[in-house]
């Protein structure tokens, strides 16, 4: 069974409160939990240029990435599940 924590098949990852060290990890497992066609919504203070770098080379075309804000000091970024 899958629940759906939002009815918008979006799910909320606010990496501000994850430790450095783990970060790239648990966002990769994140979008490893996504179905296809779902979204994570992915905050940040910063812009994640080198996180984009391993999230392109690692998915490919499979996670499209769309920013929603990109702000200095507040990033917001969706991360939508093709495959």
């Amino acid at each position: 069974m899958h629940l759906h924590l939002s009815p918008d098949s979006i799910y909320p990852f606010d990496a501000r409160g994850i430790a450095k060290r783990f970060r790239h990890a648990a966002i990769f497992g994140a979008l490893d939990a996504l179905r296809a066609g779902e979204t994570m919504r992915f905050v940040n203070d910063h812009d994640p240029l080198p996180l984009l770098d391993q999230l392109s080379q690692r998915y490919g075309p499979a996670v499209e990435i769309g920013y929603r804000q990109r702000e200095p000091g507040n990033i917001v970024i969706d991360f939508v599940k093709k495959q």
